[in-house]
């Protein structure tokens, strides 16, 4: 009746992993409590669980990305510690639990931290960007966050029932077909990422329409925010290239469950067909992580420096350069799997390629602060580190670019070291530019200056305690994922990097205090963001009170030049049209419940559990096609509501200027 799902599946005997479990467990059951105490289950499910508010679920993004954080960050840490122990030693880890630990932190990080983060972005800036009231498609915009947060809580479930996949986090074959892997590790990594999979591509199409057909009026292409290009084209990235993940974890599904062959020698298939499937997706996976990150430094560089972003044209069209180029690099992840020549040339001059549009833009944001009067808030100083770092790790990246050199420093931890700095570098550093940015917008109130600070400089400084190590440990010849070794040499490297991730680990303490704080002193003048516009902003989310209200534009703007809010501020424009009622999409719990289908399908052809798999199965489409003969009408907000949420929302007036001042100001006019 339960397919292969048995009280053995419980891991018992061990205990990091029942811990981890019983720490989960008590922070659950402590929400829970939290939540009943407070009488907060009808506002959660009204104001989060079953809205459409693209803010709603921005937010909603968020709180996924930051607990993925901390699991997939938990990872890291165990694995440092592991090898810097384990010269000559067993070390605190067992070789399968190791692996599983190094594939969870991966998948987690890239697939559930960044792209959550990445989705989050996506709801909270680029509809007020464009002056829109909302996405194209709410409802799918729902569907996709949910999809995502169960495959979320799915890999999660691998922890204490059964095990999560061993394989790395990309599943090679023939290591991750059965006759390897026989447990339900890889099963769970299938699911898991075929489910976040739907909601990352519904997502894409929702906002590539989004930004195609619901600009302001007078937003033509070249009056776009670069947040939003880059946005954009992020989003024709995943359109393209998340169906190809979903047919290359489709056919290791067939070939797991129905015997077929697609990628084992023997049977007439070839894994490398797998490996050009999977990087035919993972390379521009790389792009979509990292061109919205682009996007949030040029909006910060602008903004801290108090002019217009140098080479607004330039910036575009190096963006969609990179969009182009990224599908003509994946090869180069696999030079040595013997294509020949001609091939391996022909990528490696495409790497090399495609950083000069990355080059472009550093030297943009250069141009940009050069003379600007440059306020050193955080944002600014994680562009900076971006600046530092992310040109070094493109440098190691055109050392990989040569097929000659990647020969050598293939699979080793060179490589590993290369795609932390682009990734951490690039992408992470980004995000946390972005969270520090738009926080007062959705909001209300500003993150604490000081200990965002300090959170900044023990990641930068952490970052290079921790990867220089692995570069130098990789020219040494030490390849990735030894749960032991037998080098004597190696190790001094391997404990400077775990004292490099426990910089790094002061540094989340740092921002999980600073969002503590902010919280706790939301309301003194400091912190709370009464005006809308905390930073003197340039775009259209910084003309409407913080956090936005439910329709955020009480008038559609009319957008008559690029960087239009600078510019209405600069000329005193000011919004005369007559308000009028406004159509909003209603809630719906019909994304919460296809979601929650879709976890119990996913759980049940895990373990084998048929029956289960088609209640799933049939859940799905009940809810699915009951909520296509819904009549979803959504509600309308009157005018004179809308009015006196305006008035509310409206910042209090500056005291009007007396004595010396006004008279200088006089006698200047």
């Amino acid at each position: 009746m339960f397919g292969k799902l048995t009280l053995e599946a419980i891991p018992y005997h061990e205990p990091i992993i029942m811990g981890a479990t019983v720490l989960m467990a008590i922070l659950a059951l402590g929400t829970v409590a939290a939540l009943t105490k407070f009488g907060k289950w009808g506002w959660l499910w009204r104001e989060y669980l079953t809205s459409t508010d693209h803010k709603r679920i921005g937010v909603m993004y968020l709180v996924v990305a930051g607990l993925m954080l901390v699991r997939g960050f938990a990872d890291a840490v165990m694995m440092r510690v592991q090898q810097a122990l384990a010269m000559d030693a067993p070390g605190y880890l067992p070789p399968h639990h190791f692996d599983q630990i190094f594939t969870a932190h991966g998948t987690i990080m890239i697939f559930f931290m960044a792209m959550a983060l990445l989705v989050a972005f996506f709801n909270l800036v680029v509809p007020l960007q464009i002056g829109a009231r909302d996405v194209a498609f709410p409802f799918i915009n729902s569907l996709s966050f949910w999809m995502t947060a169960m495959a979320a809580i799915l890999i999660n479930l691998s922890l204490f029932i059964g095990e999560f996949s061993a394989t790395g986090w990309l599943a090679y074959p023939p290591l991750s077909e059965t006759q390897f892997s026989p447990g339900v590790g890889v099963d769970y990594y299938i699911w898991a990422l075929q489910l976040s999979g739907v909601g990352t591509l519904l997502t894409g199409v929702n906002f590539f329409v989004t930004i195609v057909k619901m600009r302001a009026p007078g937003m033509t292409w070249m009056k776009l925010p670069v947040f939003t290009w880059t946005a954009f084209c992020s989003n024709v990235l995943i359109m393209a290239t998340f169906p190809i993940l979903t047919v290359a974890l489709a056919l290791l599904g067939l070939d797991r469950y129905m015997g077929m062959h697609f990628f084992t020698n023997d049977g007439g298939g070839n894994p490398m067909v797998y490996l050009n499937l999977i990087w035919a997706w993972g390379h521009p996976e790389v792009y979509i992580l990292v061109l919205p990150a682009f996007g949030i430094y040029s909006e910060v560089v602008s903004t801290f420096s108090k002019k217009p972003l140098f080479g607004y044209k330039t910036m575009v069209w190096a963006t969609c350069c990179i969009m182009v180029l990224s599908f003509l690099v994946w090869a180069h992840h696999f030079f040595t799997m013997g294509s020949g020549a001609n091939v391996n040339a022909f990528f490696g001059i495409m790497t090399m390629i495609i950083s000069i549009p990355t080059g472009v833009k550093i030297f943009n944001w250069l141009f940009t602060m050069f003379r600007g009067r440059v306020q050193m808030t955080t944002p600014v100083l994680w562009t900076i580190g971006f600046i530092i770092t992310f040109t070094l790790g493109g440098m190691t990246g055109v050392m990989l670019a040569i097929p000659g050199a990647d020969f050598v420093l293939h699979n080793s931890l060179f490589l590993i070291a290369h795609f932390h700095n682009a990734i951490i570098g690039g992408v992470v550093f980004g995000y946390f530019a972005g969270v520090q940015y738009w926080w007062p917008k959705v909001f209300g109130f500003k993150l604490d200056e000081k200990l965002g600070r300090n959170a900044f400089i023990c990641w930068f400084v952490g970052f290079f305690v921790a990867f220089v190590p692995i570069y130098i440990l990789g020219f040494m010849g030490m390849t990735r994922r030894l749960q032991h070794y037998d080098n004597a040499a190696w190790q001094p490297y391997l404990v400077v990097a775990a004292c490099g991730v426990g910089i790094i680990a002061l540094g989340v303490v740092f921002q999980v205090a600073q969002i503590v704080v902010s919280v706790i002193r939301c309301n003194q003048p400091a912190y709370r963001d009464v005006t809308g516009d905390p930073w003197d902003g340039r775009t259209l989310e910084w003309s409407i009170s913080s956090p936005p209200p439910v329709y955020n534009f009480a008038h559609v703007p009319d957008v008559r030049e690029l960087d239009d809010f600078a510019h209405a501020k600069e000329t005193g424009r000011v919004e005369t049209r007559p308000l009028r009622d406004i159509h909003m999409p209603s809630n719906t719990s019909a994304g919460f419940l296809i979601g929650f289908f879709a976890l119990v399908f996913g759980f049940a052809a895990i373990w084998h559990i048929w029956w289960l798999a088609i209640v799933g199965l049939v859940g799905v489409a009940a809810v699915a096609i009951g909520y296509s003969f819904a009549e979803n009408t959504g509600y309308i907000i009157p005018a004179a509501t809308v009015k006196a949420t305006e008035e509310r929302n409206r910042p209090p007036k500056a005291p009007a200027k007396t004595g010396a001042g006004r008279e200088l100001e006089l006698e200047v006019l």
